[in-house]
């Protein structure tokens, strides 16, 4: 890449953003929460405020099977075949994502691990690396306030930005308001599914905190966003 490419402006912006980072203490943090507890709205914040990067699985998944990498390629096939991608893969893609050096202060994992057996290989990976989790956030929301959160929410697949009708609408209803792209309403936002992920969440995930009970900090998350962003920034830096 040539700089002089580059618009004066975006490398002040960079610059100014890696003097920030310097001195940032490492993170490294695992989101948990049921679906529409606001993990999608609070990951940009904590990311840009911590200089850390946010791990997705689907993102991840998504990005290695485009590339045509060898777990992508593994990842792949297990879903052409109409089955799930194994935890090991999964696992393998965030041990190549953190080493990557947006990672290099620490990062978020957002939707993973959701069982103890995927909590126990995460933590076996980080520990060959000489780390491990420094803080678990876990996303309190009485379920029946999820359904109004998940019913009225929008998403812009391109950054998987969220927004609601309600609680964080868009400037320009239908549009993100970075691109100006269409949002789309992911087809498993409705109640019926809902119940179902809520069901499986609390027998699969909630056990996930007790096994990292001595790093958990409760977040009400049913508060507003910056109630919440305040939650979590007092949280990190305890």
């Amino acid at each position: 890449m040539d700089l002089a490419d580059i618009a004066t402006d975006d490398l002040l912006a960079e610059v100014q953003r890696r003097m920030h980072c310097m001195d940032k203490p490492e993170k490294r943090v695992i989101m948990v929460g049921p679906p529409g507890s606001g993990k999608g709205t609070q990951s940009p914040r904590l990311k840009k405020e911590h200089c850390l990067c946010h791990l997705a699985t689907g993102d991840m998944l998504r990005a290695a099977v485009a590339a045509k990498t060898l777990l992508g390629n593994e990842a792949k096939q297990a879903m052409d075949a109409g089955g799930l991608v194994s935890d090991d893969i999964v696992v393998g893609l965030i041990a190549e994502n953190v080493k990557k050096p947006e990672c290099r202060i620490g990062f978020i994992l957002d939707g993973f691990p959701r069982t103890v057996g995927q909590a126990e290989k995460l933590d076996k990976m980080l520990d060959h690396q000489g780390n491990s989790i420094d803080k678990v956030l876990d996303f309190e929301v009485p379920d029946a306030t999820l359904v109004e959160r998940i019913t009225g929410r929008w998403i812009h697949p391109g950054s998987g930005r969220s927004y609601h009708n309600k609680f964080a609408p868009p400037k320009q209803e239908g549009k993100d308001d970075i691109t100006g792209e269409d949002l789309i309403q992911r087809k498993d936002d409705n109640a019926e599914t809902l119940k179902k992920r809520l069901e499986a969440y609390h027998r699969d995930t909630v056990p996930v905190l007790q096994h990292y009970k001595d790093r958990v900090a409760r977040i009400s998350a049913d508060k507003s966003a910056d109630d919440v962003a305040k939650q979590i920034q007092q949280a990190v830096q305890q």
